[in-house]
């Protein structure tokens, strides 16, 4: 399949780790666009069937062994293909449409931007606010050379999306984002529990304010 857009290969990675009950969905999603020339998935460590589901589903799968991090896993997707442009897409995503691959995707197939962030709905009112908050999300379409120019140690944990849009503003790149509506995700007590899930929403918050300080510190002195 070829993209329609100026005939670039668009390449979409799906890090996922424990996420059987959705990826299949995501995955059928993907494959419905006509824009994405690959579907590749790493399975981070997964425990359960998510690699087995994601390979049943029509993707190309990778399985990394131990859980190596978000990050990591992304970096390895991208070096599993050669498209110019790459799209990252969470894997415990609900309501995904091929609509919010195409908003994701153009802006930057066209040429108008280096990255695009796409944002889930969070109703109304808060989504009014949202471009105003770190944009953390794991929803990015992006040129290659943006992901392959940043160490990789500011790829770890939650630094990662913190550093992909940094590197973007410290560098002058175009970069913007775009409102899927409708689009929600499977949330961390769904998943673990809610005592377990607080105390990962507050490690999660943690990271990113500890990302943010880190890499500007890095930016600062020249090494980032």
């Amino acid at each position: 399949m070829e993209c329609m857009i100026n005939n670039q290969r668009i390449a979409v990675i799906v890090p996922a780790y424990n996420e059987e009950p959705t990826i299949a969905d995501v995955i059928a999603v993907l494959k419905s666009s006509p824009l994405l020339d690959e579907i590749i998935v790493v399975s981070d460590g997964s425990t359960d069937h998510t690699a087995d589901v994601a390979r049943a589903a029509g993707a190309m799968v990778y399985e990394l062994l131990p859980n190596v991090g978000k990050g990591h896993a992304m970096r390895y997707g991208v070096a599993q293909t050669t498209a110019p442009i790459v799209v990252f897409i969470d894997a415990d995503l609900r309501r995904l449409t091929a609509n919010h691959i195409a908003a994701l995707v153009t802006p930057v197939a066209e040429g108008t931007l280096a990255m695009n962030i796409g944002m889930q709905d969070r109703g109304a009112i808060i989504s009014r606010f949202v471009h105003h908050l770190p944009l953390i999300s794991g929803q990015r379409a992006m040129r290659r050379e943006i992901i392959e120019a940043i160490p990789e140690h500011f790829l770890n944990g939650f630094m990662a999306e913190t550093s992909l849009t940094y590197y973007c503003k410290s560098h002058h790149l175009a970069y913007g984002t775009v409102p899927l509506i409708g689009l929600s995700m499977r949330r961390k007590y769904e998943k673990v529990g809610w005592p377990k899930g607080v105390i990962e929403y507050i490690k999660m918050s943690t990271q990113i304010i500890v990302a943010m300080a880190r890499i500007r510190i890095a930016h600062l002195f020249g090494k980032f």
